[in-house]
């Protein structure tokens, strides 16, 4: 009998990338059951489990960041970041992907759009902070306006890709059955695109949920603060207080976690099938 040989190197990579995630949870989580004085200079202290496992730094993490309020903020601008890039992302991606091939216009503002994700935020932070607070943006409108603006490239990039999965015979069927464009895309292309809709959702989620730069610049000083924002207070001129902070991190990882296990099952699948060939 042959034995199959393992594919050690790729073992060994799998073990390695494994290590990267697992250790640093490790640490969060040790050191956010930890109290100050158990946290000490030697590696063995550092890695060691807690003496007593408590919750107080979470309770106290909570005081810290009004962590309620701050959730609402942060739950309220994802959200609705998330469902007008939806929205309004597929439809872009739709026309664009559907007419860029045979039109030199929609192949310009394809190209136009998909480029900005080249340009770094540091360029544009200062002009927008003024831009908002001139036009009366400086506001929640305002950030959940701004990451439908910013994550538009990306998710136009991915829609219009997966569109090549989508025959155009269902679209001409449509047609002869006297559908409208309008009514061919809510009814027909809409519901099959749900694999890319749930991978789109889920990386605008994740970027808007963990986003400091932007609510921090467009909110400052109006007290809306989101719970990236709310952990800054953590950290001082004169250091960091990490229990509290890495308690408050676990906190917040919790409902983008959850939103994650909810869609994971289409993820997948659109990430494959959005790819551009």
């Amino acid at each position: 009998m042959i034995k199959r040989k393992g594919n050690w190197p790729a073992m060994i990579l799998l073990i390695l990338g494994l290590s990267t995630i697992i250790f640093p949870l490790y640490m969060t989580i040790i050191i956010a059951f930890k109290q100050p004085s158990e946290m000490t200079n030697s590696i063995g202290g550092i890695l060691a489990l807690p003496k007593v496992w408590n919750l107080e730094n979470f309770k106290e993490a909570m005081r810290v960041t009004d962590f309620w309020r701050s959730l609402r903020n942060s739950l309220l601008i994802t959200l609705a970041s998330v469902g007008l890039s939806l929205a309004v992302h597929s439809l872009m991606g739709y026309a664009l992907g559907r007419n860029k091939a045979k039109s030199k216009f929609y192949n310009f503002v394809y190209l136009f759009i998909v480029s900005g994700m080249f340009v770094p935020f540091a360029i544009l932070m200062m002009p927008l902070a003024k831009q908002t607070a001139e036009m009366g943006l400086a506001n929640w409108f305002g950030v959940i306006l701004l990451y439908v603006v910013f994550y538009m490239p990306m998710n136009i990039l991915l829609y219009s890709g997966y569109l090549v999965n989508i025959p155009m015979a269902l679209e001409e069927a449509a047609k002869v059955d006297g559908a409208s464009t309008w009514t061919t895309y809510w009814k027909i292309i809409f519901p099959i695109m749900k694999p890319m809709h749930a991978t789109v959702a889920v990386l605008t989620a994740l970027a808007v949920w963990n986003d400091v730069m932007t609510p921090l610049v467009i909110l400052a000083g109006s007290g809306q603060n989101t719970l990236p924002l709310a952990q800054l207070n953590f950290q001082t001129q004169f250091g960091t207080n990490y229990n509290l902070a890495f308690a408050s991190y676990l906190l917040s990882l919790i409902p983008i976690l959850i939103f994650y296990i909810i869609c994971q099952k289409q993820i997948l699948n659109g990430v494959v099938n959005g790819a551009v060939k």
